[in-house]
């Protein structure tokens, strides 16, 4: 049975980085007893231009009370005169580690961490979960830097897997597409991919669907969650379990996260 909602904890607001003089903060849903917890580290969507880590505000209660940790994330956003790559995934993998770091006092478990994110947080938490070495020692003087960024677990809701190569840097969109990481050398990380039949903004077939075969291509444990009917942007909706998008979802996910993390 799940844990009441009463006994949830919830910190907000804790400074899990400073990059650039940027402070980066999260907001931790805790489940209630001794732990250690499984984590799940999220990241929000918005374009790589807006968007809040306050998206994660029903998942969070609804994770925790059935034991799983959840920190949802602020990253660095786009905005003009500064770009986001690969700083927004940089700052991803800097909450893995101040998770990993800090789960001594937080009661989880560093053994079993995962990422989570939708649109384009799921673009910047697969190249974080998949992206190994490529984006590492960006920040040294973090707190966790010595910590490692390995994760057991990705979950991408309707995200952008590969980018369309422009002709001025394909090396830059190579880099920045997470498809060019499913491999089998990342293929121990378990995978769920979720996305709507009508989706409205992003090309499901192009995206989740050749990433979840490329995926399968090298050997990944991975589970689609083809939601009927869902266009973009629902994860942020209350988890109804019979009348939502999030709703279907929600049984499925838990699945995959008692299964692989």
């Amino acid at each position: 049975m799940p844990t009441s909602q009463q006994q949830i904890e919830t910190r907000s607001g804790i400074t899990y980085a400073t990059h650039d003089g940027v402070a980066l903060a999260g907001d931790l849903y805790l489940p209630a007893g001794a732990g250690p917890f499984p984590a799940l580290v999220a990241a929000h969507g918005g374009g790589w231009q807006a968007g809040a880590r306050s998206a994660f505000q029903y998942w969070g209660p609804y994770l925790a009370a059935r034991g799983y940790a959840l920190f949802a994330i602020s990253y660095r956003l786009a905005t003009k005169g500064q770009k986001m790559f690969p700083q927004a995934v940089t700052d991803v993998r800097a909450a893995v580690q101040f998770v990993r770091g800090s789960a001594g006092e937080f009661k989880l478990d560093p053994a079993r961490i995962g990422l989570f994110g939708a649109s384009a947080g799921a673009h910047l938490t697969a190249l974080a979960a998949l992206g190994a070495d490529k984006f590492k020692d960006a920040y040294p003087g973090d707190a966790h830097a010595a910590a490692s960024t390995k994760v057991k677990a990705f979950v991408g809701v309707y995200g952008v897997y590969d980018l369309v190569e422009p002709m001025d840097d394909p090396q830059c969109y190579f880099d920045a597409s997470p498809i060019n990481y499913a491999t089998f050398a990342n293929n121990q990380i378990g995978v769920f991919l979720a996305v709507g039949t009508e989706d409205d903004l992003v090309n499901r077939r192009a995206q989740t669907d050749a990433f979840l075969l490329r995926l399968k291509q090298a050997n990944f444990f991975v589970r689609p969650c083809i939601v009927q009917g869902a266009p973009h942007y629902w994860l942020n909706d209350p988890i109804e379990e019979a009348r939502s998008y999030s709703g279907f979802l929600a049984p499925r996910l838990m699945r995959f996260l008692q299964e692989r993390l």
